[in-house]
Formats: structure tokens, sequence, C-alpha cells
């Protein structure tokens, strides 16, 4: 006869407050094999976890049940416990009493009703639990990290600099991201590129870091320890090996009129090209669709002008095949496209977003750090900038969510107006100022207080261009007073998104991610920079909107993760993990077909069925692969594959026990 302790927790007032706890203890303390029925304030407490181990030795309790809180949260914990005191850890089970119940029913009464249900589910189960002996399985001392923005160098860098091997995978042809376009940086407005471009060298010199450019994740299968990743290298058309990075073949290249996508389509560029200065690696690459040689077959001059011979008009697209102990996902946001926003009139050349001001802005930009107007080249002597265009709109053309920096890059893009050109009018239209970091208020203020710039609460409705002006309609929400603006330029500070890949890497990865696409961390308090799958996690602006600081921070907080993960000779696997029948089993192979991690081979073996030996195809389990996610046990025909810890017969005790 089993010996079942049930602990009922009440977690303060997240399950007391709306199940009652004495009930659900009562109602089950008369189940057959429970000999053990108490309710305890904060079961997941050293008194609490103690009061469970003391009780494991004075009743001689076999099987644990205790309703709390979800199992994802502590089941580890009170397995520990259970382990510590000599009991087979997977012989506890978590009735999930707080977010199946309190968490989402008012009525007391219904809320109490559902708990006793799932706890009396949890002890039928846990009766026929069985010892479970988890096995383990190697870790791979390599780490992936996708997108080479400023998150994903500073994660690179600190995991090499750990001493494991880290390989960087950026689709641009350069690694950089967002921040390599930026001019200054709030608050302290020092230098993008000087605190940037170091560390993007660094990246490329470690002994410990591959750099991947130009490059994109084509598929990705495995588990934590051993994932298996295939990046697909597009053709650069350039010899990486061979190049020097003269830039001689970009000097001679006849084709001049490809939009620059570093300079935000502000500046032109030639087929053959390298994003900026800066680049790194600095290698160019051929935008084949603008390329005189793919189109006419004519050209050349690139390959004829080069004295090292690197140019390969034959280069084909490449696979590699690497396997990673743990992936660090850095690929950053998009600002959102402004078609939809036709009140603004985005397109004016005049009417240009934060990021393209950036690039007028900046000494290495289209106009060599001159601020004047797109449209004629003269300096505007009046500039509007409109806050919250596409952010925190309900609407289906925009974002419902804040972006987060574009109150404090405004602020900055102000000043720099300001402190090259003191006389020219700046105004600031706005929902609410917010300045959530370190000096950051501080330094909203000194745009008011110190510049003179004209912060106007208020929405702008219109923007109409008449002749050489834009006329700026809005309202100040302030006094009602309707205002109109005749502006030279109006820069618009757009929302930032997702990446528009967001959803289809996130289906590579197995990965969960929210309404707006970006990535969605395991815990938003205790697992900030970990998803839901395990050895993969998240840096960045890919998780929602960030600033640099915020972005760098939680960078070295992913490399932590990852470095915990790499240090560990072995990782223990899952002990819940499928079990073939091969009695029954017909080789049918549907079970290898769905299994995500390849765990599953049918192979012929000789089977002792009936008092003779028989050979036949049966299926076979890898256990170090298998992940536990049951799926191969509802896709087999003939019922021949269990689930380890959730067997058939375990699941109907469960469903007997809550229609009883």
């Amino acid at each position: 006869m089993r010996k079942v302790g049930v602990f009922v927790c009440w977690c303060g007032s997240n399950i007391a407050g709306t199940v009652d706890v004495e009930k659900v203890r009562d109602a089950v303390k008369d189940m057959p094999g429970v000999v053990h029925s108490v309710d305890y304030q904060y079961m997941c407490s050293e008194v609490g976890q103690n009061y469970l181990k003391d009780a494991i030795k004075e009743k001689g309790l076999d099987r644990i049940v205790v309703a709390s809180c979800s199992p994802r949260m502590h089941e580890a914990t009170f397995r520990k416990a259970a382990e510590s005191a000599g009991l087979n850890p997977y012989l506890v089970e978590i009735a999930n009493i707080r977010e199946h119940c309190s968490w989402v029913h008012k009525d007391k009464e219904v809320g109490t009703e559902k708990a006793i249900s799932l706890t009396k589910a949890a002890i039928a189960k846990a009766t026929l639990n069985e010892e479970l002996i988890a096995g383990t399985t190697a870790v791979e001392k390599r780490a992936l990290v996708i997108g080479g923005g400023i998150a994903g160098i500073q994660t690179a860098l600190d995991i090499a600099d750990a001493g494991y091997l880290v390989d960087i995978v950026e689709q641009a042809p350069t690694i950089g991201g967002k921040m390599a376009q930026i001019d200054k940086t709030f608050p302290t407005l020092d230098c993008s590129a000087c605190i940037l471009t170091p560390k993007m060298v660094d990246a490329a010199a470690h002994p410990n870091i591959t750099l991947y450019t130009y490059s994109e994740v084509e598929n990705v299968s495995g588990f934590v320890g051993n994932f298996n990743v295939a990046i697909k290298k597009k053709p650069r058309y350039v010899d990486m090996d061979k190049c020097t990075g003269c830039g001689v073949c970009i000097e001679k290249c006849p084709s001049k009129k490809g939009k620059s996508e570093f300079e935000e389509g502000l500046a032109t560029r030639t087929a053959i090209y390298t994003p900026f200065a800066q680049s790194v690696p600095k290698v160019p690459v051929i935008d084949k669709e603008q390329c005189l040689k793919f189109k006419t077959g004519k050209c050349g001059v690139c390959s004829i002008v080069c004295g090292t011979k690197a140019i390969k008009f034959d280069q084909e697209e490449e696979i590699i095949n690497q396997k990673y102990g743990a992936i660090v996902l850095a690929t950053g946001f998009d600002l959102i496209k402004l078609d939809e926003f036709g009140e603004y009139h985005y397109d004016h050349p005049d009417v240009i977003t934060g990021l393209e001001f950036e690039r007028l802005t900046n000494a290495a930009g289209p106009t060599k750090g001159k601020f004047v107007k797109p449209s004629n080249g003269e300096r505007p002597k009046k500039v509007v900038f409109v806050q919250c265009v596409g952010s925190r709109d309900k609407s289906e053309r925009g974002k419902s969510y804040c972006s987060k920096i574009c109150c404090m890059y405004t602020a900055k893009h102000a000043m720099l107006i300001k402190d090259k050109y003191p006389d020219t009018e700046v105004y600031v239209f706005y929902i609410d100022v917010r300045t959530p970091g370190k000096n950051f208020d501080e330094f909203q203020r000194r745009a008011v207080e110190e510049y003179g710039v004209h912060y106007i609460k208020g929405m702008v409705g219109k923007v109409m261009p008449e002749g050489s002006k834009l006329m700026v309609q809005a309202v100040d929400t302030l006094s009602g007073v309707p205002l109109e603006i005749d502006a030279d330029m109006v820069v618009l500070a757009s929302a930032t998104s997702a990446k528009p890949d967001a959803v289809a890497l996130k289906r590579k990865l197995n990965i969960s991610g929210d309404l707006n696409n970006f990535f969605t961390e395991a815990h938003p308090k205790l697992k900030p920079v970990e998803t839901a799958s395990a050895g993969i996690y998240l840096a960045g602006a890919c998780q929602g909107p960030k600033d640099i600081p915020e972005t760098v921070a939680q960078a070295s907080a992913a490399a932590a993760k990852a470095i915990i993960l790499l240090s560990k000779k072995e990782l223990t696997n899952n002990a819940c993990v499928s079990n073939v029948n091969k009695n029954i089993c017909s080789g049918c192979k549907a079970c290898s077909k769905m299994c995500p991690y390849d765990a599953i081979k049918v192979k012929m073996m000789d089977i002792y069925d009936h008092g003779k030996v028989v050979r036949k195809e049966v299926a076979e389990v890898n256990e170090a692969l298998c992940q536990g996610c049951g799926g191969c046990t509802v896709s087999c025909r003939p019922g021949a594959i269990d689930l380890k810890g959730f067997t058939n017969k375990q699941i109907m005790a469960e469903v007997d026990a809550i229609c009883l």
C-alpha cells in the first residue's frame, strides 16, 4: 500500500485568497493511500521544505503531492527536497492550484472545487508513479549568437573571454547593427562609433570568435547542450581570404545608383560595396540585382582592377553545419513602415524618421554632418519632432506598446540641432515624456532648460506641404488651443518593431513570442534572459524595446547563462522519456517521422514473442535524445509507446479521479 503525503500551500493570499486550502486538505485526506494531509503558508520556503522532509522520514511517505503553484516554478524545488530526504525525486507530483485555480477564478467556491479535483488527480497519478533514473549527455563546448549588433557582440565577447568558442551569425555584410548607424548616444552624447567600433574589431580579432556575416540560420534541431544548426552563407562574390579591403573595386564600379541601406536611402552606393567605412569584416559584397555583370554579362570592371583576384562571380551559396551547446538570440529590432501614416506625408523628402536624422547629423553620413533639408540642401530654421508615431497606437497600423527609446533620442536630436545651430526653432509634440533610466530625466530637462526646446503636450493631426514649408497642424492639449507651425523639416519618432523574420526564426528554434512577435522570456522576473526552450537565451531588443545600456546589460546576463551551461561536463537528461513495447510495435514509423528530436529509429530486431523469436522492424528510443514531449505516444497506432512518468494508465487514473 502506498503512503502518500499531501501538502497544500497557501502561497500567502495568492492561493488562500481564492481557494479554501483547509477544505482542500480535508477533502483528500481519506483518499486511498493518503496517510498525511496538511496545509502550510509557504511550502517553497526553507521551513516548508523542512516540513516536507521531516514528514517523509517520520511518516515513511513514499509518494508526495504538493498542491501549490505551477510545476514550472517549483517542481525542481520539491524534487530536491524529497531527494535529500531519501525519496526518488520522480515520486513527487505537483497539483497546480495557483495558476489553474486561484488566478483564474474569482468565486472562492468554484476555485476550491477545482483545486480539490486537481489535487485528487495528482494523488491518483502519484500512487502509480515509479522510480525513474535520469541519464546524462555531454555538452558541446561552443555557443551560437544569432545577430551581430551590440547585443550579439557583447554576448560573444563575454562567452569567448570565458574560454569558449563562439560563432556570430549576422544577416548583413557587416556586424554593428543599428548602433553603427547612430551618431551620438544618450545620456552622455558620446560618439556611438567610438565606443562600438573597438568592440567590433575585438570580436573579429578574438581567437575564440568566428564571424558568419551575410549569413542566416537555415535550420535548428537537437536540444540543450547538443543543438545541430545549419547556417546558410550567402555568396558575397568576393573571396574573403584574398580580399585586402583596398576599396579599388568600389571606386571603379560604374553602377553607382543603388540606394544605401546603411544611409537609410539618403545616399547612393555602387553595386559592389561595404556598408560603411568601419565595416567588419572590411570585405565588400556585390549586389547581384544592381551589378551590370550579372544583369548584362558585359562589365566585370571590379574583377579587372582587383590585384588579388578576389572577385568570384561564380561563388555559390554554402551550408555550414555546426554543433552548439547554447544559443543566444540577439537579432535586434526594426522601425515600423510609415506607409499607412499618410497624415504625416512621409513621402515628402523633408519628413524623415529618427534614424534618418542620425545619418544626416553624422560626420560620416551623406551630408558630412551638415544638418540640411534633403529636398534642397538648405539648413532648416524650424524643425518639428513628432513623438509616438505608431507607438501606443491601438489601431491595426500601429503598435500598442511604448517604444521606450523615442523620448530620449528625440531629446538628444533636439539638443544636437540647438548645439550646432542655436538660432533654429525646435518643437517637440509628445503624449507623455518617459525617461526611465539613470540620468535620463536630467538629460531630457536639459533640452528644455538649457537649450530652449519647445515641448508641447499634444498630438499632431496632419502635416501638409505648402511650397517650401511643411504646415504642422496640432492641438496643445493642456490649453486646448489649436496650433499650426510652418516647419522646414519634420522628424517622426517611429515605433520600434520585431524583425520581419522573427516568426520564422521562432519556429526554427521552437520558442515562443508575444503578440507583437518579440521573443518571450521563460519568466518575466526570475528568468528574464531565458526562453521556455532550455539552452536558448535572449539578449537585447529582440525581446522588446531597449536602449543601449539595457541591451548591453542583458547581453552580459545571457552570456553568463550560456557560460554556466557550457561549463558543465554533462547535463542530466529528462527521466520522463518514451518507452516502446516491442511486442506490440508494428514498425509503421509514424513515431519516428513526427519526433522533433530525431530520438526514434526503426530497426530490424529479434523479438521474443509468445515463446519464440521473431525478427521484425520495431521502434527504438534513444533516451539521450528524447525530451519527453509525448508526441510519439499519441501518434503510435497500435499504442506500443508509453511515456515514463506520464503513462496512459496514469493519465486515465487522473481522469477517473476528476470525474468520480
